[in-house]
């Protein structure tokens, strides 16, 4: 399922020597990170950056000025910001994956009674229930079907809206996230605006992503064909024909395949408006992801944090200078990243999983590098992140690295992981008390799990003195 690399190998070095943010560009760090929030909308990754790159083609067709150019640019790409906030209610609703859901919806008219619609509930609702109980929850789904539909779109707005303005971002922004879903003909949610009510941003970015997706599904023809038929009803017809102007011309799918996506779309940003990131703004993006990531399950809501907390005690505690502390810190709010890519239906399965489920488990390791890799002068901090699930002995996942290829960074990322995931509340039990998760943590040490780090973690904890064999500067050197 996913290409494992075994061979290489990464000898303690640290993510110490990362690219200083001020050679980053903002838009560096926002494109790559979009790469998360499509694993979470059942979409080929790189979907957001394509769909930028469709609606700044649009933009500049009907003239839109540089600096609402600059703000569409990244209302595009963090269209889906809050997109992982109604995950769990809709796994609750359909009592089935999610994210296939999601997938599928997106090439449906939902808005009409038909077939379509009917053939996506006998997909998606329910699918393994016996035949009773799954007619019962199909009658449920329907007959709640427009409110269920305005209340997840309405979470998902306004939790998008939020984080684009704790990024910092414009109100402009905000509000094109916000209003993604609205529609022409007022049927759409959240707010059920029409035509030019709707803010334009909004009207962009929904005709964009709708393009790219058919046009992955089924192909440039199908894609143009299918906002044809919603022109009017969901799209803004001018829009429309600027859109199908540029197929024509061959101009809207140029270079959308490639295989430097980030490249090409960094080139849309208007040259004169674009931010280079700052360790404020990096430090933001970085917490706001953590966000993203934590609210997708209500099983692991604060889980980014407490790693984060955790490890940097574990940092602080071996000598760790503040810059490589605030290193640390973003790897760990970000270490799990990749697990957009797993659907509610197994984060939040109450029985033991399948070997098929468990592969998607093992699997979001690899996604926190593919997605964190992309961005410039994070390819240290991502191998890093990536292995938060290692351990020392070569039992972990997903690579079954042992103690020769794993960093100090990696070595405290592993601990921080498993006492915050046993130490927090959980919404199905209370966290396990402190002494039970020390005594957890060591019966795994020196074998699987750092010692020096289990050790500098329960001595900051308790404010006690570590074990006789544990020596911070050992660690140091390390």
């Amino acid at each position: 399922m996913v290409p494992i690399d075994g061979n290489k190998q990464y000898p303690f070095s640290t993510a110490e020597n990362m690219e200083a943010p001020s050679s980053i560009r903002l838009s560096d760090i926002i494109s790559a990170l979009s790469y998360a929030l499509d694993l979470t909308e059942g979409q080929p990754m790189g979907h957001s950056v394509r769909a930028c790159m469709i609606g700044m083609r649009i933009a500049r067709q009907i003239g839109v000025s540089v600096n609402d150019q600059a703000d569409l640019y990244y209302a595009l790409l963090l269209k889906d910001a809050g997109c992982s906030s109604n995950a769990s209610r809709l796994f609750h609703i359909l009592n089935a994956d999610e994210i296939r859901a999601k997938g599928d919806l997106k090439t449906k008219d939902w808005t009409r009674v038909g077939w379509e619609s009917l053939q996506y509930a006998l997909t998606h609702v329910a699918p393994g229930m016996p035949f009773l109980k799954r007619m019962q929850r199909l009658f449920q789904v329907a007959s709640t079907q427009q409110q269920d539909s305005c209340t997840l779109v309405k979470i998902r707005c306004e939790r998008g809206a939020y984080v684009a303005k704790q990024l910092g971002f414009s109100d402009s922004i905000s509000a094109g996230i916000y209003n993604l879903d609205e529609h022409w003909n007022g049927r759409g949610y959240p707010d059920g605006l029409r035509k030019d009510q709707i803010p334009l941003f909004s009207r962009i970015a929904n005709l964009s992503q709708t393009l790219d997706v058919f046009l992955h599904a089924h192909g440039p023809e199908a894609a143009v064909e299918a906002v044809q038929k919603r022109s009017g009803r969901w799209f803004d017809p001018d829009l429309v024909q600027a859109a199908v102007s540029l197929a024509n011309s061959g101009e809207l799918w140029k270079g959308l395949n490639d295989a430097d996506l980030v490249q090409k779309v960094a080139a849309l940003e208007p040259e004169d408006r674009q931010v280079a990131a700052n360790e404020d703004s990096v430090d933001r993006i970085c917490t706001g992801f953590a966000e993203i990531i934590d609210a997708k399950s209500p099983f692991t809501y604060r889980h980014s944090n407490g790693v984060a907390d955790a490890a940097v005690e574990i940092g602080q505690y071996i000598g760790m200078n503040g810059r490589t502390l605030k290193l640390l810190r973003r790897a760990a709010l970000l270490h799990d990243i990749g697990k957009l890519s797993v659907p509610n239906s197994i984060l939040e399965k109450p029985a033991k999983l399948t070997l098929d489920e468990w592969k998607f488990i093992t699997a979001h390791p690899y996604y926190t590098l593919e997605i964190l890799n992309k961005i410039p002068g994070f390819e240290r901090l991502s191998q890093d992140a990536a292995a938060h699930h290692e351990k020392l002995d070569g039992s972990g996942y997903w690579r079954g690295w042992g103690s020769g290829q794993l960093s100090r960074f990696a070595r405290i990322l592993a601990v921080a992981d498993i006492f915050d995931a046993l130490h927090a509340k959980r919404p199905y039990r209370e966290g396990i008390p402190l002494e039970k998760v020390f005594r957890m943590l060591r019966s795994e040490a020196p074998q699987a799990l750092d010692l020096p780090c289990v050790e500098a973690l329960i001595a900051s904890k308790t404010n006690c003195e570590p074990l006789a064999y544990f020596q911070p500067e050992i660690a140091v050197a390390k």
